[in-house]
């Protein structure tokens, strides 16, 4: 049998990361924070559409350990990536190596708020996969924001916190990402879900405790890069049909409205406001489902969720959409209460809500029959939802 990947305990990542700090900077770590990655469980591609979304963080981390150097500059190291030196005196402006603008974009935000950052060895390590659509860079962003929260003894509000690393990302990644990511991952708890309001940026926090319930994240291994346009792309045809529509918001849009100025948007048009209508109920009534405990219609809004990321928005894949049939087949019988893909698309991951008695062997037909039909093996690992970014 394809056992389950296991999550790596935080206190391995945090041991691994003072090691490697060790060895690579002959520095005791002083200072270590963590930041999640996360999955949505239903509402893709609205939190920029004044939408919600209900993410969860997830037994994966992102972890850092530093230490002040007592100069001006940051050093950042990571196994196989280019260590990065970071002049901490200057404005930071978008650089290379490119994984290194996440972190100057962080740095940059707090320099914005007039903190004085002292020089610094850091040493960051990650069991969030990259291009998985998990957010890690959210998770990178979070959890370095959250380390300077600690160099600098300054406490952020959380939402503050999660903007200023969204900003990041907006200006550094040039990513123009909605709330979401950053949001899952500051504000996550344990077995809690964040059901985030994307009009007023206020996260309600809904109850997950049920143990007979787990999560399935299936990585397609087909990976994606969001700053190749596509993700940009989408975003501009959402503000384009808001404008034709004429609402001030999409919270004041009906599918009538969009129905009514169909020829005026033209194709493809038509249907990425389609998909954003349709998207906010179907996320509205899941939310609903949860608190109340009802699992009754989770399954048809996260089929109806993931046709629509397919059909209407076209950020699926086929691999997505593989991993998606699979789990659907094995129906409600063999313990599958809903699935569909997970992230910006364009590859990734998918999500199946299901019945934790049947975890094993539901992630073992997945593995097995996705792997017989793209000769990909894929990273099955089951989660729950797990605390956000925080001071270890």
């Amino acid at each position: 049998m394809i056992m389950l990947q296991p999550n790596a305990p935080l206190s391995d990542l945090v041991a691994d990361a003072h090691r490697r700090l060790s060895e690579t900077f002959q520095v005791q770590g002083a200072v270590v924070a963590a930041a999640p990655g996360r999955v949505n469980l239903i509402g893709e591609h609205i939190d920029y559409c004044d939408g919600f979304v209900l993410p969860f963080a997830i037994e994966r981390y992102v972890v850092f350990a530093a230490k002040a150097n007592d100069s001006s500059i940051a050093r950042v190291a990571s196994e196989g990536q280019e260590t990065v030196e970071i002049d901490l005196t200057v404005e930071q402006k978008i650089s290379e190596p490119k994984w290194s603008n996440y972190l100057r974009g962080v740095i940059q935000g707090f320099k914005d708020r007039g903190d004085r950052i002292p020089g610094f060895d850091a040493y960051v390590v990650s069991s969030v996969p990259l291009g998985a659509g998990l957010s890690s860079s959210a998770a990178l962003e979070c959890a370095f924001a959250t380390l300077m929260e600690g160099l600098v003894d300054t406490a952020l509000r959380t939402s503050e916190k999660a903007l200023l690393a969204q900003k990041a990302e907006h200006d550094f990644a040039q990513v123009p990402c909605g709330i979401m990511d950053q949001f899952a991952s500051a504000f996550g708890q344990q077995d809690k879900l964040i059901y985030i309001d994307c009009l007023t940026n206020e996260p309600e926090i809904i109850p997950f405790s049920d143990p007979s319930l787990s999560i399935l994240v299936a990585n397609t291994c087909v990976s994606h890069d969001l700053s190749d346009g596509a993700y940009a792309k989408r975003r501009k045809a959402t503000e384009d049909a808001l404008k034709i529509i004429g609402k001030q918001n999409w919270r004041e849009v009906t599918m009538d409205d969009v129905l009514e100025k169909e020829d005026e948007m033209g194709d493809p048009m038509f249907r990425r406001a389609r998909h954003v209508v349709s998207e906010i109920q179907r996320t509205q009534e899941a939310a609903e489902g949860f608190k109340k405990n009802d699992f009754s219609k989770i399954g048809h809004l996260m089929a109806a969720s993931h046709e629509s990321l397919r059909d209407d928005f076209e950020v699926s894949c086929h691999e997505l959409d593989l991993m998606v049939e699979i789990a659907t087949k094995i129906g409600f019988e063999g313990g599958v209460l809903g699935a569909r893909m997970t992230g910006g698309g364009f590859g990734g991951s998918t999500v199946t809500l299901c019945r934790t008695d049947d975890a094993s062997q539901i992630a073992e037909t997945l593995h097995q029959q996705y792997l017989e039909k793209t000769g990909i093996t894929p990273a099955i690992f089951a989660t729950r939802p797990a605390r956000g970014a925080h001071l270890v």
